[in-house]
């Protein structure tokens, strides 16, 4: 006879739906072990972190060793063979498929402009905005040379601009949006989108940009202390509207970026590279996890998913091309 406790679990297993039940990984799979290897954008780094370390609470015997240094260094370093996977946050070039790069895209975010807190003119920023013909003036042609031009002010005090010394894809990304290719972009070059922020943050009338997980603290999801974002006049009309006014806090500026109210570029998808398709198993492990169970980690994260039918496209090209 059974006991009462062996009948009551046999019950509950017994009427509840598969699909509620707890997923365990098969023995082969749990005994998964090797290594991988990823460099590249900034803007998907804080991402890639977090899907490391919730895969290897699954499979704690494979290590994932991650490391920053721009779209370029990844795209670079997955051609040479250096790294196994290259974090791109920009669009990929014909050229770098035709040497062998297999991508997919594994979620979503967006470049932001960003100012000091303590800009002169912050009051008429953030209800003005700025326009894409004013950005273009500041971080290409260098026509905008002070924040009175900026926001139609008598306001002297100059515009020290900042850009990235790195090939990177925020700025290609933040050109894009201005028609132009990165190396068209004006600005003091710093590297790496914490250099950017921070000297943002110690410069009052400096003005940059960033990816989104840069520009807001994770905690607060409020933007980091000592910048703001600047808001874009998308239509034009002087002011930001109440559709236009999603920049303060971080799940609402990626709702925007989702439903398409935030402008792409530099809105943008965000991709793991590989040279050729991946054959390690571990290798495709982790991306066939990434792209399934690591994907309710997005939103969470500041990120923005992709549509069900772009998943579906990646694991189909990952399980059959």
């Amino acid at each position: 006879m059974l006991r009462p406790v062996m009948l009551i679990t046999l019950l509950v297993v017994f009427f509840t739906p598969w699909s509620q039940l707890p997923a365990y990984p098969e023995t082969k799979e749990a005994a998964l072990s090797g290594s991988v290897t990823i460099s590249g954008a900034w803007a998907l780094y804080p991402m890639a972190v977090k899907w490391a370390e919730e895969f290897n609470k699954i499979y704690p015997d494979v290590k994932i060793d991650i490391s920053a240094g721009g779209a370029g260094k990844g795209m670079a370093d997955c051609l040479a063979k250096i790294t196994d996977i290259g974090m791109v946050s920009r669009d990929i070039y014909p050229e770098e498929l035709k040497k062998g790069a297999w991508v997919i895209g594994v979620t979503k975010d967006a470049v932001v402009p960003t100012v000091n807190a303590n800009n002169p003119v912050i009051k008429d920023l953030l209800a003005k905005g700025v326009t894409k013909e004013t950005f273009e003036g500041i971080f290409v042609s260098g026509n905008v040379k002070t924040w009175g031009a900026v926001a139609k002010n008598d306001a002297g005090r100059p515009v020290n601009v900042y850009t990235r010394s790195d090939a990177c894809g925020a700025g290609e990304t933040w050109a894009k949006y201005l028609g132009k290719k990165q190396e068209d972009l004006s600005g003091i070059g710093v590297y790496g989108d914490p250099g950017v922020a921070e000297a943002v943050k110690k410069d009052e009338t400096g003005i940059g940009f960033n990816n989104v997980n840069y520009a807001f603290d994770p905690n607060t999801k409020k933007p980091v202390q000592g910048i703001l974002i600047v808001p874009i006049d998308i239509n034009g009309d002087g002011k930001i509207d109440a559709g236009e006014d999603f920049y303060m806090d971080r799940d609402t500026l990626s709702k925007a970026i989702g439903d398409g109210r935030y402008p792409s570029p530099p809105a943008r998808e965000l991709f793991f590279v590989t040279n050729g398709k991946p054959e390690r198993k571990e290798v495709k492990a982790f991306l066939r996890w990434v792209m399934t169970d690591g994907q309710k980690y997005v939103t969470e994260n500041g990120y923005i998913c992709l549509s069900q039918g772009s998943i579906d496209s990646a694991i189909k090209k990952l399980e059959n091309e």
